[in-house]
């Protein structure tokens, strides 16, 4: 009899997976390419050309946006969440320690709905701004451009509090790979967006234990480079409280879409923990080298791996709602 109930446990239980699993194809199904089409035409144009403008006065600010598709999908899916201001009641995820003061772009989403909400009132999600933007930013820093996906929705919360799915600097190989397969990526799609950090820039907190505070026994980490150590030292002194002190992520082409993260990371000159860590576990060392040595083939990786982790958690048909702004759900 017990034996029984098991297995129509178990075959309850593998339904319900295959119904989740089903639901899940369905909603990213509902996303198409070419989504605004005959709702609003110029949608992508008209934010292609906001983050070529903001491009042309901070070339950091293409960093910047996939970051923030980034840490707006791996918090409640990508709903346009990341998006939301605080209020006195509420602490948004902008202002959680893990995207304040990191994330920026803000200005460039806003200006593109405003945009947006003149030519097509109420049409264009500000989900699908974001990942339009970060497609635009690869694009225009040398990446492979793509076709994105569309009709996201967006969400109605947004808590500081949730943010602790993002992966934190600190992490290891395991820790990085478990935290990808929370979020329905592989192994070697962690390996293959973790490329992002070859543009962009960090802040020295984010980094500064390797250099003076490694562990119990050693101050500085031995799997850095000490030149690039010694470097990093100068631009970050220690004891230091300027939280406007930055590194670029990838110091020899710090606004190009290329394969000098993985470079850097085969010479010892990663800069976080989680970057260097790529080289401790034997498959992802391959791919550290195989991207390193091919640039193509890391840029087409990148672009697939984009287009699937756009469709984690998204909102569709009914869900959500489509705000009238981007830092402010609808009334």
């Amino acid at each position: 009899m017990s034996a029984r109930i098991l297995m129509s446990g178990v075959w309850a239980a593998l339904v319900l997976f295959l119904v989740l699993c089903k639901c899940i194809m369905l909603e990213a199904e509902l996303l198409q390419v070419g989504f605004y089409e005959n709702s609003c035409s110029m949608a992508e144009f008209i934010v292609k050309q906001e983050v070529a403008k903001a491009f042309s006065k901070d070339r950091g600010v293409a960093a910047g946006l996939i970051r923030m598709h980034f840490h707006d999908c791996f918090v409640r899916g990508c709903d346009g969440s990341v998006l939301i201001d605080s209020t006195p009641s509420n602490t948004a995820e902008k202002d959680s320690p893990a995207n304040k003061p990191s994330l920026r772009g803000f200005e460039v989403i806003d200006s593109a709905k405003a945009k947006l909400e003149s030519v097509c009132q109420g049409v264009v999600s500000c989900a699908d701004i974001v990942a339009f933007a970060a497609r635009d930013s690869v694009e225009i820093t040398g990446g492979i451009s793509y076709g994105v996906p569309a009709g996201r929705r967006d969400g109605r919360i947004s808590l500081d509090s949730e943010t602790r799915s993002l992966p934190p600097p600190s992490f290891n190989v395991d820790q990085l790979t478990q935290n990808f397969k929370n979020m329905g990526l592989t192994q070697e799609e962690m390996v293959t967006l973790s490329g992002a950090h070859t543009i962009g820039r960090s802040h020295c907190g984010s980094f500064t234990n390797r250099l003076y505070n490694f562990n119990s026994t050693t101050s500085q980490d031995p799997s850095l480079d000490p030149a690039y150590a010694a470097q990093l030292k100068q631009q970050c002194p220690q004891g230091s409280t300027d939280a406007s002190l930055v590194v670029p992520m990838n110091p020899a082409s710090p606004a190009i879409t290329d394969v000098g993260y993985y470079t850097d990371i085969l010479a010892n000159r990663g800069l976080f923990t989680s970057d260097q860590t790529l080289l401790t576990n034997p498959s992802t060392a391959v791919q550290v080298t195989q991207n390193a040595l091919s640039p193509f083939l890391w840029k087409s990786k990148f672009a697939n791996a984009m287009v699937k982790m756009g469709q984690i958690g998204v909102l569709t048909g009914t869900d959500g709602e489509i705000r009238a702004n981007c830092r402010v759900i609808n009334s």
